[in-house]
């Protein structure tokens, strides 16, 4: 007999669901998000046959549910909650949804769809790039909410250096918080300060302190400044411990990225830097079968388009629905590549020049780009020009 299970994800509780080949419900329950929970859990499923006969069909690509079923051998297909969401139109007419009904939902979807879904391993080498991912976007916006306030009461500050986020920019906002603490700084005393911190930058003692004074004065009330002053004291205070961990992170990634089977392959495109490459190599992981073509990647890129045809209509539009992750780090990528091969930049120009936008055109070099990466990543071969067609007729021409 064939079973097939559905696990409703649930941050407390997991509702699971068994039926077999015809249908029918032979057991349904709840598993509790612990240890003792995932224990039961593990001793029912081994009722219905070996691990690896029995496959599983979840919403969550990832996660510690994701994981521990792998772990104990089960096959996990992950179905994405727009499919699921269409099918309970399926089952029921008035749409009405629920933990139960939606693991039950998943199963059948295994026992009647289920050569259509592919079971895979989850991302491999993820969690640090997509941390530091995070941490930057963190980053950035506290950056920019700190210039915001910056430019509210003390417009100086945030033109001294280039970056409000770097580290010298933090210590001097955190020494010099507000328009009073810098009245009496002078030449002397401000290079003495870029001498304590290791100041790098090519510009001069005197030229940082033109920058303050030359900026517009805006004149607000005392208790004003001191409050925009604890603003910045506390902005500060967060960023000053990030800026070094995402560093040590980068620094993580790079050191992975040396070892990694498919480090060196992904490394070999022209003008992509290290961590724009782990990026890429995080979504893709190492299971090839995941993406049986490049058409199918460039789908989960989100770099081709959706094409809608009904009777004589036919309409083409963005592709909303993709792995934004993937399609952030091979845009990223082919906007860089275009400064460096001078066959990407000619694939961008023509873009512009049927009438495509930047974001348009850069899209259309990345579709471009991931059939040589497929091809490359299939055959784990890293990137030649003199293997690349296109490439080498271009430079011979």
């Amino acid at each position: 007999m064939s079973y097939y299970v559905g696990c409703d994800w649930a941050s407390t509780a997991h509702q699971i669901c068994v039926i077999d080949a015809h249908g029918q419900i032979v057991w349904q329950d709840s598993a509790s998000h612990t240890a003792e929970g995932f224990a039961a859990l593990r001793r029912r499923l081994q009722r219905f046959g070996v691990p690896a006969d029995v496959p599983v069909a979840i919403e969550r690509p990832s996660g510690l549910v994701v994981d521990l079923l792998l772990e104990w051998g089960y096959r996990v297909v992950s179905i994405q909650p727009n499919a699921l969401k269409a099918s309970r139109s399926r089952y029921r007419i008035s749409g009405a949804k629920s933990d139960a009904s939606d693991a039950f939902i998943l199963a059948d979807l295994l026992r009647t769809d289920g050569h259509r879904f592919r079971a895979m391993p989850p991302v491999a080498d993820e969690t640090r790039v997509r941390t530091r991912d995070d941490l930057v976007t963190t980053r950035v916006g506290l950056g920019n909410q700190l210039r915001a306030v910056l430019e509210a009461f003390w417009p100086g500050a945030a033109q001294v250096f280039a970056d409000i986020d770097s580290p010298i920019a933090l210590a001097f906002l955190e020494r010099y918080p507000t328009p009073e603490n810098a009245e009496h700084l002078g030449e002397k005393r401000l290079a003495a300060f870029l001498g304590r911190n290791a100041y790098c930058g090519r510009r001069t003692a005197r030229e940082l302190l033109e920058r303050l004074r030359s900026a517009p004065t805006v004149t607000v009330g005392e208790a004003n400044t001191e409050a925009c002053g604890d603003a910045v004291r506390s902005l500060v205070a967060v960023l000053v411990p990030l800026v070094p961990q995402i560093q040590k992170l980068t620094s993580a990634i790079a050191q992975a990225m040396r070892v990694h089977p498919d480090g060196a392959v992904l490394m070999s495109f022209p003008r992509v830097g290290c961590t724009n490459a782990a990026q890429i190599l995080a979504e893709l992981g190492q299971e090839r079968l995941r993406f049986p073509s490049a058409e199918q990647l460039a789908a989960e890129a989100g770099v081709v388009p959706v094409t809608l045809e009904s009777g004589k209509h036919r309409g083409v539009s963005f592709r909303w629905a993709c792995n934004k992750r993937l399609r952030r780090a091979v845009t990223i990528f082919a906007d860089n590549s275009r400064r460096a091969s001078p066959w990407a930049a000619q694939v961008y120009q023509r873009a512009l020049a049927r009438g495509c936008d930047h974001p348009h055109a850069i899209r259309i070099l990345a579709r471009a780009w991931l059939r040589v990466l497929w091809r490359c990543w299939q055959s784990s071969t890293p990137y030649q020009l003199s293997h690349h067609g296109s490439a080498q007729r271009l430079s011979v021409a």
